[in-house]
């Protein structure tokens, strides 16, 4: 069986809550949203990315402590596992114009969140349909 988040087309497991995303729809999974194709999951996750550059998560270490605190994972070898499939390292300071960095750090969260390797080409799609992280 493929792993809930790409059944759900929401491959970072965005938690249900107030925000409505472009291409959200109404899934059957109580705790977690549906998105109508992978790569407005993936823009969903970017628009997120977005607020928390804004709120100074500006690092993968700081990125990832608050989308998977340790009250509910492991959050310590989450940030290895991205390090490690990004490249980006987990000090790296993130700004508004580092698109390239994020898709490969969302391509490694997707990873950590599935177990599997994401299509980079989904990726890339998603973060066409956002404007609020850009590339140089």
């Amino acid at each position: 069986m493929k792993p809930r988040g790409l059944r759900n087309n929401n491959p970072l497991n965005i938690r249900h809550n107030a925000d409505l995303f472009q291409g959200e729809i109404k899934g059957n999974d109580k705790l977690f949203k549906t998105f109508s194709s992978m790569p407005y999951g993936y823009r969903a996750a970017f628009v997120i990315l977005a607020t928390y550059l804004s709120k100074g998560y500006n690092t993968i270490e700081k990125i990832i402590s608050r989308w998977a605190p340790p009250s509910e994972n492991n959050t310590q070898a989450y940030i290895l596992t991205v390090v490690k499939y990004s490249g980006v390292a987990a000090d790296e300071v993130l700004t508004a114009t580092s698109g390239d960095k994020y898709i490969l750090i969302v391509s490694a969260m997707s990873f950590v969140e599935n177990g599997v390797n994401a299509y980079i080409n989904q990726i890339r799609a998603g973060f066409a349909l956002q404007d609020k992280i850009t590339t140089q």
